[in-house]
């Protein structure tokens, strides 16, 4: 009866492929589970509860993309949008993060309706190709950037030099490049899970050699969720004064949700000979309907991670890989000592791999071009330069029109991107600077 579901015969696979394609997603994306609870903990969600929300909302949207939308895609929250929430919405513009989920959870309702006219799909078919790309590239640099702040090798400067290397005689910032060097070995032997192991393996070495705390216990009953489930503040995010971050919440998860779907299609080669994903709605529906159910949870803006191209690569083609990352991600509920304990400079040199598995797109995009090449790069520099992935993706649908019709070549701009275009112009205006 699975076989019959998920078409196995007819997209040349087999239960055994689809189950290793699913561990192989999780075990590649397994971080999320670490390092959305530690961000979000900065805008005061406690990191227990935010951690089981984050797994139960990874579940729903995984399960539902394997069941419904019958595609190999795995579903997390985002990165970028726990840090926006986090960084600008409660650390600089001081307001709470139920206001925030309030937002959120607005935005999802709104991505649900959208969806269903199938509106979503059309602005996603007007994208051009080059900036497809540039989302997938653009990510990676956002991640790796991260990693590179959350393990302390590049760290915080002064004006005039913002940023600057930290110390290497620091264990953990050792024990950091250890960590990156373990999975890239680990990945150049084609060995399955390799990040995984190596956030486990110097875990293990720094609680060995105490230089973080060893956890009392690695398996526990899950931590009670009740402190943020149904805890978001709709009203307060519908009033006026809010109007700004509610429309740049709005923005980006709209174009972070459409860009990294169509980045991870692009980066997994599943989109048609125009450069467009059949049924992109189903998928679409999925992260629309799992940002709705994590907001309620209390988490962030759940999407499709270009994390699952590592499933489809393992040989992942139905949606029973999803089914079997859906599972996983259930499992970790009962792991939450062990992964609450799990150090920065751990999980943080992932990131960076992560990053760098992301940037292979760029051999794509025709550096000939430069009509296609700057809204490239101005996309990918501010996604990641910005510390906000919004902000170069909205840049670049106003880059690319405009280059377009600087240069006479209006006609080839779709209608949807000048939609886009007017989006991103109003993002800019009330973007709470």
């Amino acid at each position: 009866m699975i076989k019959n579901y998920f078409q196995l015969d007819e997209l040349s696979t087999s239960l055994k492929q689809e189950i290793i394609a699913g561990a192989t997603t999780f075990v590649t994306m397994a971080y999320i589970i670490v390092v959305n609870p530690k961000i979000l903990e900065a805008a005061g969600i406690p990191f227990g509860p935010s951690m089981v929300a984050t797994i139960l909302s990874s579940f729903f949207g995984t399960l539902a993309m394997g069941v419904y939308a019958k595609r190999p895609f795995a579903i997390a929250p985002y990165m970028g949008e726990n840090a926006f929430v986090a960084f600008t919405v409660v650390k600089v513009l001081g307001y709470n993060w139920q206001t925030a989920l309030g937002a959120i959870f607005i935005g999802g309702v709104l991505f649900t309706i959208l969806t269903a006219l199938n509106i979503r799909s059309w602005l996603a078919n007007a994208i051009p190709e080059s900036l497809k790309i540039a989302f997938a590239v653009g990510i990676g640099f956002f991640l790796t950037f991260i990693g590179l702040n959350e393990t302390g090798i590049v760290q915080l400067g002064v004006p005039g030099a913002p940023v600057h290397v930290g110390d290497f005689r620091d264990p953990k910032i050792i024990l950091a490049v250890l960590s990156f060097l373990l999975i890239s070995f680990l990945m150049i032997k084609k060995i399955n899970g390799s990040i995984l192991i190596g956030i486990i393996t110097i875990s293990v070495v720094g609680f060995i050699l105490q230089i973080s705390p060893l956890p009392e216990t690695i398996v526990s009953m899950p931590p009670d969720i009740s402190l943020i489930f149904l805890k978001l503040d709709i009203l307060g995010a519908l009033s006026w004064g809010f109007f700004a971050v509610i429309l740049t919440v709005f923005v980006m998860d709209f174009v972070d949700t459409m860009g990294t779907l169509i980045g991870l299609s692009y980066k997994a080669g599943l989109l048609d000979e125009n450069g467009n994903l059949p049924e992109i709605e189903k998928p679409m529906m999925c992260d629309a309907l799992a940002t709705v159910v994590g907001a309620l949870l209390g988490t962030t803006t759940t999407g499709t991670y270009i994390e699952s191209a590592a499933g489809i690569q393992a040989g992942g083609k139905s949606g029973l890989t999803a089914v079997v990352t859906a599972f996983l991600f259930l499992t970790a509920l009962f792991f939450a000592p062990f992964f609450t304990a799990i150090p920065a400079y751990a999980y943080g040199s992932a990131l960076i791999i992560v990053g760098l598995l992301m940037m292979s797109p760029i051999t794509r995009i025709n550096f000939n071009n430069m009509e296609d090449v700057i809204p490239a790069f101005v996309t990918i520099i501010l996604m990641s330069f910005t510390y906000n992935l919004g902000i170069g993706m909205t840049a670049g649908f106003v880059v690319y029109p405009v280059i377009k019709l600087a240069t006479g070549k209006f006609r080839e701009i779709k209608f949807g991107m000048w939609v886009l275009f007017m989006f991103s112009v109003l993002f800019y205006i009330f973007y709470p600077y």
